[in-house]
């Protein structure tokens, strides 16, 4: 029996007729395999960090913002021009002196580390961390620094866990120092949950006492934001580095910032540039991380609020229902009780609403929270679920 009142979401105009509200296999059958191609400037996209932009999508982006305004300011070997404007623009909203592109976040990641070990060392990790990871021992091959992960299967170690190491590498016959910790929060690998804030305070407090460097791999740190309240240069403040991923939701083909003291990033060119990192041109990437940039925190705040209020309204409907990932951010499991969901996801694809392709468990879907979210409101987009599911 459904529990939400189902005309009270229908004010969007002849849903049904739109649906197609289809009664054969073979006509269920059409639906499934017609996907309507994606517009990523106009669908919203309930999956992933960002909106998925297109080769022509960004083709045609950068149309715009040549033609509009000052245009775009080429820059020479990733200085200067529009990767300048960005860079000042992102040290501002870290709250540090300076920032500096790089072409990759395992890059720098990596360039942040080195820097601040000073030489060959060891480096505190989370064994979940995509520095740990997903790398290719880059710090330890090309950089002389050990990696030492802690608590494995969680997002957070504690300072509890790094004192104990500490004891440990201090008890050792040989020195091995360990010079840095690297904090990622959100966790990729433990689908986007926080690294516990309070622990995070207590570590990088005892770290300055101690002499030892912090940086934060903060490739998701602006979507982190509209979820535990602080913003992104409260986060990085305790920090002496900090990365941020321009490709994941702010749209750019590739790209990262990384972000901390004049001193230590004013020369950082010439590093990347030791390490092929130094591209001769990147205004295509700049430009566009800069523009969705602007205006972000806002555009998410909106997309945060619609999907809160989506999740409440689509729970009253007994074929729904919302699973949170714990200490999360922007993804969660949404379980849909129906006996096709790719017809279902079909059905929404009609409508512009994108979902990914259904888990393999056959439960549902992954969701993700990303600024598309604040195209549509909450009931409208609650009412094109219930329609897909009664239809």
């Amino acid at each position: 029996m459904r529990m939400i009142d189902r005309r009270r979401f229908l004010h969007f105009g002849a849903a049904s007729g739109v649906f197609g509200l289809t009664t054969s296999r073979a006509e269920q059958a059409a639906v499934a395999s017609s996907q309507p191609q994606a517009s990523s400037e106009q669908s919203v996209k309930l999956y992933g960090d960002g909106l998925g932009l297109t080769p022509d999508d960004s083709v045609k982006l950068l149309t715009r913002l040549a033609e509009g305004g000052e245009g775009i300011h080429a820059d020479s070997y990733s200085n200067g021009g529009v990767v300048e404007e960005l860079e000042q623009a992102f040290a501002s909203a870290l709250g540090k002196e300076r920032a500096v592109f790089m072409p990759t976040g395992t890059l720098a990641n990596h360039l942040a580390v080195r820097m601040l070990a000073g030489g060959p060392s060891r480096a505190i990790v989370q064994a979940e961390s995509h520095l740990y990871n997903d790398t290719g021992d880059t710090v330890q091959t090309l950089s002389n620094i050990q990696l030492v992960p802690l608590a494995p299967g969680r997002a957070t170690f504690t300072l509890d866990d790094v004192r104990m190491l500490l004891d440990r590498t201090s008890s050792g016959r040989v020195a091995t120092p360990v010079s840095v910790i690297s904090i990622e929060s959100p966790v990729r690998r433990k689908s986007g949950e926080i690294f516990d804030e309070t622990e995070m305070d207590k570590i990088t407090a005892f770290a300055r006492q101690n002499g030892i460097r912090t940086h934060l791999d903060g490739a998701r740190i602006f979507l982190q934001t509209g979820f535990g309240g602080r913003s992104a240069a409260d986060y990085a403040k305790p920090f002496d580095t900090v990365y941020v991923s321009l490709y994941k939701y702010f749209n750019a083909p590739s790209g990262a910032i990384l972000a901390g003291p004049s001193a230590l990033l004013d020369q950082m060119f010439h590093t990347r540039r030791m390490f092929g990192g130094g591209l001769s041109h990147v205004w295509p990437f700049a430009a566009i991380a800069l523009h969705y940039f602007r205006g972000f925190p806002e555009r998410y705040a909106r997309a945060v609020h619609v999907s809160n209020e989506w999740k409440q309204l689509i729970s009253k409907h007994d074929a729904f229902s919302i699973k949170p990932i714990p200490a999360g951010t922007n993804l969660f499991l949404l379980q849909v009780r129906y006996p096709d969901l790719d017809l279902f996801r079909n059905k929404l694809a009609h409508q512009d609403v994108r979902l990914p392709a259904p888990l393999g468990d056959g439960s549902g879907f992954r969701l993700g929270i990303n600024e598309s979210w604040g195209r549509i409101t909450s009931s409208d987009l609650a009412g094109m679920f219930v329609q897909a599911v009664e239809a």
